[in-house]
């Protein structure tokens, strides 16, 4: 029967300056130390030399009546409303601005890129030309230049220009026909569950194989979703819409939708310049897909826009998304330029605020803590939607 050795003791590690991570943790430390001896220094300063001046700090002042109006707002707002609602309409008005202008950059930039890449010369040349000037404007300019032209070159109401009907351009804004009634949130509620039912349909045709050698028309049926399940929600809601067409009144227009001056200019002038650098952005993923994927796709007897679509698209995507989410991240910060033109952002409605109650440290920190959670927001999504595109490594 043979003895079992006897057990040893793991051996201590013994801190020594020569071991790398031993270094690296007190470098780490000593680091960390410094930035909270900054953060704290600077804190206290600030609350010292506050304190000697008299002003007060904290956000109580958020609770208290707002007293100025706003332009233009998503939600209900009065000037009886707090200082808190009123900066809530500014971060929806920057959203709202945002978003728009970031859909609309991105299809227009995607088929500028394409265009630059046309066999057609003079197409190309157009395209490459658009790049050229706009992305070397300064958006500010970019911003006044289409601010005068709404307002200073456009007609009056009763001489706005009238293309299509309930459709009318003049100085004072864009007019369109809108809805209005009980059924909306109804049909708003039936557009929600199309728009859920059409991801689920394209993720699970995704991983159902292909029958027979055909696939699943996604598209057709999320289409007819997007129409079918909205009508069932007015004819649910005993169809009580109506169509609000804006008429003359006066000397302005009543009814209909709104786009004023400058919510236009803001969004041109962002669509326009973020356009260019999209479409930088579009034309090195596309040329970044080799050669040899064109060719394939054509032996396959795939016309151009189909190998383009169907083809090197996709391969293309894992290299535009990443620098296509600072793009994205540029539109939301530059939206901050709109307090040149009068639109109320968040930027407009802070400065407001803080000129009424002087409490400007917490209005920068307000718009600070805006711009990074709708920034970090953006980011998440697109880092998501990366992983998602990304080639996976056996």
């Amino acid at each position: 029967m043979t003895k079992k050795p006897p057990a040893t003791r793991p051996m201590r590690k013994r801190l020594s300056w020569q071991d790398p991570g031993v270094r690296s943790a007190v470098y780490q430390g000593v680091l960390l130390a410094l930035v909270a001896w900054l953060a704290w220094f600077l804190a206290s300063n600030t609350l010292a030399n506050l304190s000697a001046r008299n002003i007060t700090t904290g956000f109580g002042f958020l609770r208290q009546e707002a007293g100025f109006a706003i332009g233009e707002s998503p939600i209900s707002y009065t000037s009886a409303d707090t200082y808190g609602r009123a900066i809530l309409v500014g971060l929806l008005n920057t959203v709202r601005v945002s978003l728009v202008c970031i859909v609309a950059a991105t299809v227009f930039g995607t088929l500028l890129g394409i265009a630059r890449l046309s066999r057609n010369w003079l197409v190309a040349r157009l395209a490459g030309l658009y790049v050229e000037v706009m992305r070397n404007i300064p958006l500010l300019l970019q911003l006044f230049f289409w601010y005068a032209v709404i307002t200073e070159n456009m007609p009056g109401p009763r001489q706005a220009l009238h293309w299509l009907p309930g459709v009318f351009m003049s100085n004072r804004g864009l007019k369109l026909p809108g809805l209005q009634g009980g059924g909306l949130d109804w049909m708003a509620a039936g557009l929600a569950l199309a728009l859920v039912l059409a991801l689920l349909l394209a993720h699970w045709a995704r991983r159902r194989p292909a029958a027979a050698g055909r696939r699943l028309p996604v598209g057709v049926v999320a289409c007819a979703l997007l129409i079918v399940l909205p009508l069932a929600g007015w004819l649910l809601s005993g169809a009580s819409v109506a169509l609000d067409m804006p008429h003359l009144r006066g000397f302005n227009f009543q009814g209909g939708i709104t786009v004023s001056p400058e919510f236009a200019a803001l969004g041109m002038g962002l669509i326009v310049y973020t356009s260019a650098f999209v479409a930088e952005v579009v034309r090195s993923g596309i040329q970044s897909v080799g050669k040899g994927q064109w060719e394939a796709a054509e032996a396959l007897g795939l016309s151009r826009s189909r190998s383009l679509r169907l083809v090197v698209l996709p391969q293309a995507l894992r290299v535009i998304v990443p620098p296509m989410t600072s793009q994205f991240l540029n539109v939301t910060k530059n939206s901050s330029l709109a307090v040149a033109i009068g639109y109320p952002d968040i930027v407009s409605v802070v400065n407001t605020t803080l000129n009424q109650t002087g409490q400007a440290l917490e209005g920068i920190m307000i718009i600070m803590g805006a711009y990074l959670a709708v920034s970090l927001a953006i980011a998440a999504f697109m880092n998501w939607y990366n992983r998602r595109v990304a080639l996976a490594e056996r």
